[in-house]
């Protein structure tokens, strides 16, 4: 999902979250009762899960909704949550059926039914926000819904599609609450996960309860939570120094993170490796500067990721050079192997069988306030405009009016970090260089959708190694997008508080409901 937020280090993608300084979290009554307040930099784009496709929202909603599937910390396999039972039929993975669990119950009391799931599902396709999850079920056909069994009909094989069902994507609305073909625009939300909404004002802060009459597979619903909203990393790091939150994640600035001391005693630092990745999306339609592929090339013989990394993050990322990040079945370095070491040489030699005239002017937008965005599109524009063969026009936007501009295909290049959906190689694949997928490169290659969905026919996911690879390949070549870096997950805690090791995992899920007093 667009991150404003994972290395999965096992083969089969289950990640090793490792606390430095680690402690044995000892739950006592310090603190019982206290709301635990929580600092992030993310912005909520809606409260609406078909409006949403975003690590801010999605982190909302894996606290206040519930999907049929859910993942257990460190585990590559969903598990039933609303759903009682779920699996394919017959051996095509075309059709996929799940049996609804009992006695889950809406804010307003009523039941959830298997119309409810249908109706959710339905309403994300058919809304299709240019923001929202839509693309994410591109092979969803059609949905049934039968006493307390959902039935959904593929439109190919796909068995990634009950890691989509767990996301984000596959939030379960109450039919009653939510129009079928527009987004909800009030700050209400009806779900039934192990947090009640209670309050929220944008930009500022969402107020969340335990919910007493959850039932899924989580075993407790933890404590009451606070999400505190910031407008940048300095702000956030501020309120962490003032002793405003009692956790701050995603994201204090970079100078702070490569400083943290694990040994200090006044708090709790877990630093894990993770799959969140950055790319520069760059936009290939015809009539725009960055069509020409060779163009394209050029840029990613300038980028000096090694650089990026030293002088904007302070070490506290690592270079890619690939789609599909270190530690995830099919990763490789397709971008080291194709573009080995930046040379001006190179890229003019390009520009010239191009024939395109010299300083190759576009403009990079980035989001405002997104971490450290603005710094590193001023270093991505020194690294390209130092070689005398690009001009670039640096415009930074407001994060929804970022969303809805390169959703709409009107930003020459952007750079947006991305967080794994499911932990699947194949959530890089048709969300980021798939034709039609959710970052509109405008990117079309038959070869490149055709190893994405025979990605998909693989039952044991380790057998689509070969695609991926093949994949990256083909992207090396093509360049709709230059992978930057990969992120490594930092956690502070207040030294009261613990859990914070396991809020965030390969999985995707923000699990507010591990965080406790100690």
């Amino acid at each position: 999902m667009r991150s404003v937020r994972m290395r999965i280090l096992a083969t089969l993608l289950v990640l090793g979250v490792v606390g430095v300084g680690g402690w044995q979290l000892l739950p006592s009554d310090a603190g019982a009762g206290a709301t635990i307040k929580v600092g992030t930099t993310d912005e909520v784009t809606s409260l609406d899960p078909a409006g949403a496709y975003d690590a801010g929202s999605w982190a909302l909603f894996n606290n206040v909704f519930q999907s049929l599937l859910a993942f257990e910390p460190g585990s590559a396999t969903p598990v039933p949550d609303a759903a009682e039972s779920c699996g394919f039929k017959g051996s095509d993975l075309r059709t996929y059926s799940c049996v609804l669990r009992e006695g889950i119950k809406f804010p307003s009391g009523r039941e959830m039914t298997a119309e409810d799931v249908k109706y959710s599902f339905d309403r994300v396709k058919k809304i299709n926000s240019d923001v929202g999850p839509a693309s994410l079920l591109d092979t969803l056909k059609s949905v049934d819904a039968s006493g307390r069994t959902v039935t959904f009909k593929l439109s190919s094989p796909d068995a990634t599609f009950p890691f989509k069902v767990a996301t984000g994507a596959g939030a379960i609305v109450d039919r009653t609450k939510y129009p079928a073909d527009s987004l909800r625009k009030d700050n209400g939300v009806d779900g039934t996960g192990p947090y009640e909404l209670q309050a929220y004002t944008k930009e500022k802060k969402a107020v969340l309860a335990p919910n007493s009459d959850y039932k899924g597979e989580i075993k407790g619903t933890g404590r009451s939570v606070e999400l505190e909203y910031y407008s940048d990393s300095a702000k956030l790091n501020d309120a962490w120094k003032a002793k405003r939150v009692d956790v701050a994640y995603r994201q204090l600035p970079p100078k702070v993170l490569a400083d943290l001391n694990p040994s200090d005693p006044g708090q709790r630092v877990s630093e894990a490796d993770s799959s969140e990745v950055r790319n520069l999306y760059l936009n290939t339609r015809a009539g725009e500067p960055l069509h020409d592929v060779k163009v394209r090339q050029a840029m990613a013989w300038l980028i000096n990721r090694e650089q990026l990394a030293a002088s904007v993050y302070e070490g506290t990322v690592d270079p890619l050079y690939s789609l599909i990040p270190t530690g995830i079945t099919g990763h490789t370095t397709s971008f080291f192997d194709t573009y080995s070491e930046p040379s001006v040489k190179k890229a003019r030699a390009l520009l010239t069988e191009a024939g395109v005239s010299t300083p190759v002017s576009f403009t990079y937008g980035y989001g405002l306030n997104s971490g450290s965005a603005a710094a590193e599109a001023k270093e991505l524009k020194k690294q390209l405009e130092a070689s005398g063969l690009f001009k670039v026009t640096l415009k930074g936007y407001e994060w929804t009016d970022f969303q809805k501009r390169w959703a709409t295909g009107k930003l020459d290049a952007y750079a947006v970090g991305w967080v794994a959906d499911y932990p699947d190689p194949d959530t890089y694949g048709s969300p980021l260089i798939g034709t039609g997928g959710t970052m509109n490169t405008g990117y079309s290659s038959h070869e490149v959708d055709h190893l994405i969905q025979d990605s998909q026919r693989y039952a044991d996911r380790g057998e689509a190694e070969q695609d991926f690879r093949d994949l990256q390949e083909d992207i090396a070549r093509d360049v709709p997008v230059i992978p930057l870096w990969q992120a490594k997950d930092y956690v502070v805690t207040s030294e009261d508080v613990g859990g914070g090791q396991y809020l965030s995992d390969g999985t995707g899920v923000f699990r507010l409901w591990r965080l406790n007093w100690i």
